[in-house]
């Protein structure tokens, strides 16, 4: 994995953050994305430490906009020389009934969880492509197959993205570009204003980024399209 280029969308907390450390933990030059300047050069910094070369650029990208996300891949490859692993793990919650949810709120939730990661794959098919292998591990869902009430929006978001990853994986499979979907159970983090303790039943962020790994190391000639991670003991019903 030495020297390898990888970019981490909401990559300043949670799950992304904890990916984006085991990724430079193996060497990898990461790039992190968050929603403004300032969070995505704090957990660059943080996430740089004592190297004693830059391995670590933080870039603030909205994936809601298109353009954004161009910029991000540019600069990243500008200031790496490459791209090899792309992590789509944006993505935010809005919760309701239909009835309840407002226009602006689906929206958001659809134009970050899924149109986000395929502005992004779009962009970074061609650099992938160049560097003649990569990969591609977008930050799915149990609720991508399970919906409950009031998911509505994020439910949608999630199984598009299952969709999507599919269809991806078939597109790009003859190019040597490997695409996975993760799709963790209940992870702790703060997402949705949850507790972000790791003291309990749930999946702690550091074992999804160890999956990442686990995935990145696979041997070429399989794929692990989709990887489900669940508590091992949640409580009982």
């Amino acid at each position: 994995m030495n020297g390898r280029t990888a970019i981490v969308t909401g990559g300043t907390r949670g799950i992304g953050y904890a990916i984006a450390e085991a990724l430079v933990g193996a060497e990898f030059r990461v790039a992190v994305s968050g929603r403004t300047p300032a969070s995505a050069e704090r957990a660059a910094a943080q996430l740089e430490g004592g190297a004693t070369e830059r391995c670590v650029i933080g870039l603030a990208c909205d994936v809601r906009r298109y353009a954004d996300c161009q910029r991000l891949i540019a600069e990243t490859v500008a200031a790496f020389g490459r791209l090899d692993i792309l992590i789509n793990n944006a993505g935010i919650g809005e919760f309701g009934s239909v009835a309840d949810l407002s226009p602006d709120r689906w929206d958001a939730v659809i134009q970050t969880n899924l149109s986000g990661a395929f502005y992004c794959a779009h962009e970074a098919i061609p650099h992938l492509r160049k560097a003649g292998a990569g990969w591609i591990i977008n930050m799915g869902s149990l609720a991508g197959k399970n919906a409950f009430a009031g998911g509505a929006a994020y439910n949608a978001s999630k199984f598009g993205l299952i969709g999507f990853t599919e269809a991806l994986m078939l597109d790009v499979r003859y190019d040597d570009i490997r695409a996975s979907c993760i799709m963790p159970g209940s992870v702790a983090t703060e997402f949705a204003g949850r507790d972000a303790s790791e003291d309990d039943w749930r999946i702690a962020s550091r074992d999804v980024a160890q999956l990442v790994l686990d995935l990145l190391a696979f041997p070429p000639r399989s794929m692990p399209s989709r990887v489900e991670l669940r508590p091992s003991k949640p409580p009982r019903r």
